[in-house]
Parts: C-alpha cells; sequence; structure tokens
C-alpha cells in the first residue's frame, strides 16, 4: 500500500540551507529532494525535452520506486494540439526511456481551450502511445465538470485506454483574495477549476494548490485526505502533488498529507527519512 507525494520542482531557492543543503551541485539535488518525497511533477519537460544524459542523471538520483509525472512538451499539447506529432513524441520519449518504470504517467496538460469536440483527437492520440506508457490527462475546459455530457464523453475516451484524469484543485486557493506577491501572481495565472474527485483507475493523480499560509493550506486539504485514505482501501495507490504559490514549504507539507493519511490508514508504508542538511563551517 503507497501513497506517493511531492512538489512542483525538486529545487526551490528558499529551500536552500534550510530543507536541502547549499550550495549544493545540481547533480545532487534531485537524490536530495528525494529523502523528502517520493514523487515530483516534470514540469520542465513541457519548456523543452531533455538531454537523454540529463534523464540518466535523473535516474541515478532516485531509487526504482520514485514516480516521475512528466508533462508532454507544449509543442504537442499546445501548440499542435497533440496532431502530427510523430516526431517530438518520439524524441521525448527516448529521452525519458533512461528514468524505466521512475517515469510514472505521461502528463497530457492540456490548454483551455481544448474542449469537448476536442476529444476524438484526444482519443486517437491516447490510443497510438505504447502500451508502457501509462497516461494521464489534465483538461482547463470548464465544460468538462460542469457539463455531464463533456464529463462522459471524456471519461469514455479515458476509459478506453486506461488513462487517469488529473485534477488541479484551486478552490482552496480561490476562497479569499490575495495576501502576498507571489499568491498575486498566481491569482492571474492559475485555473479555477470544479472540484473533481472520482478515480478512473488504480493510480490516481491529484495535483492541489493551497496558500502561503500553512494553516490555510492543511485546511483546504481536508477533502482529499478522506478521499486519499478511500482510495488506499480501496486498494489504488495514489499521488498526491502538494503546491503553494511561494512554495516555500512544500516538501513539508507534502510530507504532513501523508503524515495525516496515514494516521487513518496505519498500515500505509512511511515515507524515507530526509537526509540531514549540514551545518555551514567556515572550514
Amino acid at each position: 500500500m503507497r501513497l506517493h507525494v511531492g512538489c512542483a520542482m525538486w529545487t526551490h531557492r528558499s529551500w536552500q540551507g534550510r530543507l536541502l543543503p547549499h550550495p549544493l551541485p545540481a547533480q545532487d539535488r534531485l537524490r536530495h529532494y528525494a529523502g523528502w518525497c517520493d514523487a515530483v511533477e516534470g514540469n520542465t519537460t513541457f519548456y523543452a525535452t531533455p538531454a537523454r544524459e540529463t534523464v540518466v542523471s535523473w535516474a541515478e538520483q532516485t531509487g526504482p520506486d520514485f514516480r516521475f509525472v512528466v508533462k508532454l512538451p507544449k509543442v504537442v499539447t499546445h501548440e499542435r494540439r497533440l496532431t502530427d506529432v510523430d516526431q517530438p513524441m518520439r524524441a521525448f520519449l527516448d529521452a525519458i526511456e533512461p528514468l524505466g518504470s521512475r517515469a510514472y504517467a505521461l502528463w497530457v496538460q492540456l490548454p483551455g481551450s481544448f474542449g469537448p469536440d476536442d476529444v476524438p483527437t484526444l482519443a486517437r492520440f491516447l490510443r497510438r502511445l505504447p502500451a508502457a506508457h501509462r497516461p494521464a490527462v489534465e483538461v482547463r475546459d470548464p465544460a468538462f465538470f460542469t457539463d455531464p455530457r463533456a464529463t462522459r464523453l471524456l471519461e469514455t475516451a479515458l476509459a478506453e485506454t486506461g488513462a487517469e484524469w488529473i485534477p488541479f484543485d484551486t478552490t482552496a486557493f480561490f476562497t479569499e483574495p490575495p495576501t502576498s506577491d507571489a499568491e498575486r501572481d498566481a491569482w492571474t495565472k492559475k485555473p479555477r477549476m470544479p472540484p473533481r474527485t472520482v478515480a478512473l483507475t488504480a493510480r490516481p493523480i491529484v495535483r492541489y494548490l493551497g496558500r502561503d499560509d500553512p494553516a490555510r493550506t492543511v485546511e483546504g486539504w481536508r477533502r482529499w485526505v478522506d478521499v486519499t485514505a478511500e482510495w488506499l482501501r480501496e486498494g489504488r495507490s495514489p499521488t498526491v502533488f502538494i503546491h503553494t504559490p511561494d512554495n516555500a514549504d512544500a516538501p513539508t507539507l507534502a510530507r504532513r498529507f501523508h503524515d495525516e493519511v496515514r494516521a487513518r490508514v496505519p498500515q500505509l508504508a512511511p515515507l524515507p527519512e530526509p537526509i540531514p542538511v549540514e551545518p555551514t563551517t567556515l572550514f
């Protein structure tokens, strides 16, 4: 029984010297992050397909049970909208091949303009993916959440290929106006998606956005503690990513979420212990 938790990145300036050693060579940052969390969102792959040598380093820094949810390049999802993408997809799948089973899911994040009429295109794309890869789709057109016909249409397309639907829960963030620079920035950029707590597969993935105040973040995730505990009792293996606008405490919050679920489901395996941050010395 496993619940994996993680963040949107594996390095952040505010973590340096506090959660992770500083200075820390680039080739060691993921290894130290993996002492805090056992999953990570692969957001960087959205902007550029990484060099294969870089991905080899990612694999070397993580254990075989670590989970990468790797986002497809924007040329595939946003620029070409899943059409005529054989070449960039081949390059991408070749690049991430060294991750092996660590490449837990291919994250197909679609733009808000990708609506119900585009579902046949998504279905064709998913059917062409190699069977070795598990797709997980994030949609941002509100119709998929509010129109039952659109919901069924998408769920059917996903079910046919064993794909999961990734909810990005921003409801807690948008309950009150922003109170920090990071929150004000997120207020203009993050999508306002209706909540969704339905799992389609045995491996649900959740993205949750809280606030910069840890207490408000914890208050807002109560529903996910309940849902995640129930998924585990059903035999599912969920992955939950904890975001805040500044992400300053994201690793500690992710571990707290895991602890709260484990209090409900005591047989849940514990997280690894973080690598100690050695004190800075002059010599």
